[in-house]
């Protein structure tokens, strides 16, 4: 068996639901699946059994122990020359495994990873956050969307990598968030090849609501701080850009209030006006840039709109998860820590 896809669930059986219909309907089908429920108390098992038909499926139950070491507990468990992991959430075009299949055939690679992009049928805040965490113009499209980057690092929503590297190197960390780049940091390390597939590509579904999504991102800028510190190396500009987004836009906001009070309080209105102008004029120019983009991208002015403020809480939210944490971590000396943890999915 050449592909086995590594599964972590955690109270998602609609997710799972449509993430294996679309896996049943893969043209190229030398693959098993490996379904691993992370102590759901809404499992899945019903949901599995009904594709036993369909799909070369094995369901297992587990204590909770967060994602990483379910797909551990998968991988342990899988007989693929290739393993492939997927988020719950993630739905599968019909060509997905082929695209994969022919990458591989025309260069192998130790391990490998794909975009995402938002279904027709994604909800338009789903859409939004979906825009801002792929868009150039709030960091998202300089991740790894493109082939001319020298380093790629699969995200755990769509990662691939051969069973041996996977066993050689210990498979996922003890992290609770970031442990998808600390392994594809490792694999790296280990001289191994990695690329981006960019035909292999999923919808991805992420975060239902803008509080998940700000709980997500809040925690992606802790776990940078995290991975700082255990590779102190791996800190790049690009991901000081939301820190540096924060700060200015808290600078801009606070120039807005003491111009507004200038204003109110009669004695200063000229400089009162400057300053509220110098701070609302970049937020609004960044604001419609976004508006301008998304729209575009997604052809809805109402997607557009509400990419406005997903794209302020993806870039804010991941700031203040950074400085939080570098504050923590690099000026209090405490150790590694995330702010959702237990409510993190609700």
């Amino acid at each position: 068996m050449k592909y086995s896809f590594i599964i972590p669930v955690f109270n998602r059986p609609d997710e799972v639901d449509e993430l294996l219909e679309s896996l049943s309907r893969q043209t190229l089908r030398d693959f098993e699946v490996v379904v691993v429920e992370d102590g759901s108390s809404v499992p899945c098992r019903d949901v599995c059994d009904r594709y036993a038909g369909r799909l070369d499926i094995h369901y297992y139950n587990k204590e909770n122990s967060g994602p990483g070491q379910s797909r551990n507990y998968g991988a342990e468990r899988a007989h693929g020359e290739y393993l492939i992991v997927l988020d719950s959430d993630v739905v599968l075009p019909e060509g997905y495994l082929r695209a994969v299949d022919e990458e591989l055939v025309q260069r192998p690679a130790d391990a490998f990873g794909g975009p995402d992009s938002a279904h027709p049928s994604f909800t338009p805040v789903q859409k939004a956050i979906s825009y801002s965490m792929t868009s150039f113009f709030t960091t998202g499209g300089i991740r790894g969307g493109k082939k001319k980057l020298d380093k790629f690092y699969p995200r755990s929503f769509n990662m691939g990598i051969r069973r041996d590297v996977y066993q050689r190197l210990g498979g996922f960390s003890r992290m609770r968030f970031g442990e998808d780049i600390d392994f594809s940091i490792r694999i790296f390390r280990a001289g191994c090849c990695c690329r981006l597939f960019p035909q292999a590509w999923v919808w991805h579904k992420r975060r239902t609501d803008f509080r998940k999504f700000w709980r997500q991102v809040y925690n992606s800028g802790i776990a940078r701080i995290n991975l700082y510190k255990k590779y102190p190396d791996s800190l790049r500009l690009v991901h000081l850009l939301p820190m540096v987004f924060t700060v200015g836009v808290s600078v801009l906001a606070l120039l807005i209030v003491v111009g507004l009070g200038l204003l109110i309080a009669g004695s200063h209105a000229v400089l009162g006006t400057w300053l509220a102008l110098l701070g609302v004029a970049p937020l609004l120019l960044y604001a419609l840039l976004i508006l301008i983009d998304a729209t575009r991208v997604s052809g809805s002015v109402r997607v557009g709109c509400l990419s406005v403020a997903s794209a302020f809480i993806q870039l804010m939210g991941y700031g203040c998860g950074f400085i939080s944490a570098w504050w923590r971590r690099c000026v209090l000396g405490h150790s590694e820590f995330s702010a959702f943890d237990k409510t993190f999915y609700k």
